[in-house]
């Protein structure tokens, strides 16, 4: 697992974005036989919602407006939408993403997938999602935030490390963090159509994000302690090629913080 110390989350956002750009073009590259500008060329991103990856988007918006990048090659995937509410509902993961990436950039809305949870059956429809993503090749990078119980997407703690896209109860906990987008508490649906931690974990390359002292105790339990379901994001320490961004406040309880400093100059130096 890379660890990567910014000082602010500015910095984590713009450290994401140049870490996302670079291994993109390289999935793309790889997939078109060396051809980038290729119109056949594709790539698949996994995405997250929650305020974190917010800094992220602006970041491609701003490149993608200068020219500097396109999305029209991107099939994507969101990690996960909330039962209950229609997607036209304003707090529904498909306003969120239009709103804050798809409308301003160049992605085909036919290529970019979220859960669909207005329906009547489900667990097929969780189902469909997970052959859908195999049927694109697979999420070549996936961004991922992170809950303050070290939940990614919605697998609370307690979820199989092999699980699919499915159903999930969100906790209390998650209701109450999540209760500031809603007018309260009482508003925020109590359960979500999620990939599991199986489908994340099968992606080719993981960019998580995390800021704020919030954070902190996630980050430490995910980064430096035992690899147990009580703490979802834990299994990523498995994955060959997990990067975790973080401002100096959700880095504040790492034990070894200053040898992840140390690594990671080495690494650009």
């Amino acid at each position: 697992m890379r660890i990567i110390v910014c000082e602010s989350a500015e910095e984590v956002a713009l450290r994401a974005a140049i870490e996302s750009i670079e291994y993109l073009g390289e999935a793309l590259s790889t997939q078109s036989s060396g051809k980038s500008e290729n119109p056949e060329a594709s790539c698949v991103l996994g995405l997250a919602t929650g305020s974190t990856p917010l800094g992220l988007y602006r970041e491609w918006i701003e490149r993608y407006r200068a020219e500097e990048i396109s999305f029209r090659n991107v099939t994507s995937f969101n990690l996960d939408e909330y039962c209950g509410i229609p997607p036209s509902d304003p707090q529904s993961y498909h306003s969120f993403m239009h709103e804050n990436l798809f409308r301003h950039i160049d992605i085909d809305p036919a290529k970019a997938h979220i859960p669909v949870t207005d329906c009547d059956d489900l667990s097929q429809s969780g189902e469909r999602y997970e052959a859908m993503i195999e049927e694109a090749g697979g999420i070549d990078l996936q961004i991922l935030g992170i809950g303050s119980d070290g939940h990614i997407g919605f697998n609370e703690p307690g979820s199989s490390f092999s699980s699919p896209t499915r159903v999930k109860t969100l906790t209390k906990r998650t209701r109450e963090d999540n209760a500031r987008f809603f007018p309260s508490v009482d508003h925020v649906p109590r359960t979500a159509l999620t990939m599991g931690l199986g489908t994340i974990m099968s992606a080719r390359a993981i960019l998580l994000l995390a800021t704020g002292k919030g954070k902190a105790k996630a980050i430490r339990d995910t980064v430096e302690g035992p690899i147990t379901a009580m703490v979802p994001a834990s299994i990523l320490q498995f994955h060959p090629y997990a990067t975790v961004i973080l401002d100096a406040a959700a880095a504040s309880e790492l034990a070894l913080i200053d040898y992840y400093v140390d690594a990671e100059r080495n690494r650009q130096s």
